[in-house]
């Protein structure tokens, strides 16, 4: 669901300010390796998935004449940044993030301070290109809050009154504030897809299970496989939204999100009445098409 946002939206046109001076649309996808060693990782496999994350990104359609796209270290801006953030966010913005509470249980003890300022990177990410939308899951709703409120209180401590004006004059550069607050970009349906061992938890890249996600490398055959064997009920017949039934919400998602084209009402009338055995194969098939 996001790259498809992505790819749609480095094709939209400039736009222009009430002024009707052209505002460029500039885009930029970064690979996040700095993020990913916030969980245990091999440093081999890391450096080969970066390769292979930003050539799925141009398989997927992103356009290097019309997008920017790059390696998250490779750009030593990102971790400066993150280090400045890091002294001026209070700690309980910090701990009231949901994914470092979930992440934290299943590591215990020897969770890193990583995860837990995971979300000043990811705001340093944003922040550091001034930019206006972020195209980000469901679940990282709640990180992209932060950065709104990071920019906010930065700009509260250093960036008012005569003195703040006083020393861009004395730099040479202009006295409005240096960042911006971004917007979210988020697909409505299927935004969030959850696991397919456990339809109350989010499909991850990090889950030990490989069973547990669709990688976006699998090739069809192991695909059948996953679809085939993925947690279900006992109970006939497919429905949205009922919290007896996470599963079915879940698988339910998935078969909307590859078919954009249909609506909620539509897939219910093809397989609301069908057994798991009959709908699965053709989940698997919408997938691998």
């Amino acid at each position: 669901g996001a790259i498809r946002q992505w790819v749609d939206f480095q094709n939209q046109p400039d736009t222009e300010d009430e002024d009707g001076n052209i505002i460029k649309t500039e885009n930029f996808f970064c690979v996040v390796d700095l993020h990913a060693i916030t969980m245990p990782h091999d440093p081999k496999e890391l450096s080969e998935s970066t390769l292979a994350s930003a050539a799925l990104y141009l398989a997927a359609g992103i356009d290097p004449e019309k997008s920017k796209v790059f390696v998250q270290s490779h750009v030593p801006a990102h971790s400066e940044l993150t280090w400045l953030l890091n002294c001026i966010t209070p700690m309980n913005w910090l701990e009231r993030m949901i994914q470092f509470k979930d992440k934290a249980k299943k590591q215990g003890e020897s969770v890193g301070v990583g995860l837990f300022t995971y979300p000043t990177l990811m705001a340093a990410d944003i922040l550091l290109y001034k930019a206006t939308q972020v195209p980000v899951g469901e679940d990282q709703r709640q990180h992209l809050e932060l950065a709104r409120d990071t920019v906010r209180r930065f700009h509260d401590l250093f960036c008012k009154g005569n003195a703040y004006k006083k020393r861009c004059k004395q730099a040479g550069i202009p006295s409005r504030p240096p960042f911006v607050e971004p917007e979210a970009m988020i697909v409505k349906e299927g935004a969030r897809v959850m696991s397919l061992t456990d339809g109350t938890s989010k499909m991850s890249k990090s889950d030990p299970s490989d069973a547990s996600r669709i990688n976006i490398l699998d090739p069809p055959d192991v695909i059948r496989k996953k679809i085939k064997t993925c947690k279900t009920d006992a109970i006939k017949g497919l429905e949205w939204d009922n919290p007896e039934r996470p599963e079915a919400t879940n698988l339910l998602n998935i078969y909307l999100a590859v078919q954009p084209s249909r609506t909620r009402e539509d897939i219910l009338e093809e397989v609301q009445d069908l057994s798991w055995g009959e709908f699965k194969p053709l989940l698997a098939d919408a997938i691998v098409a």
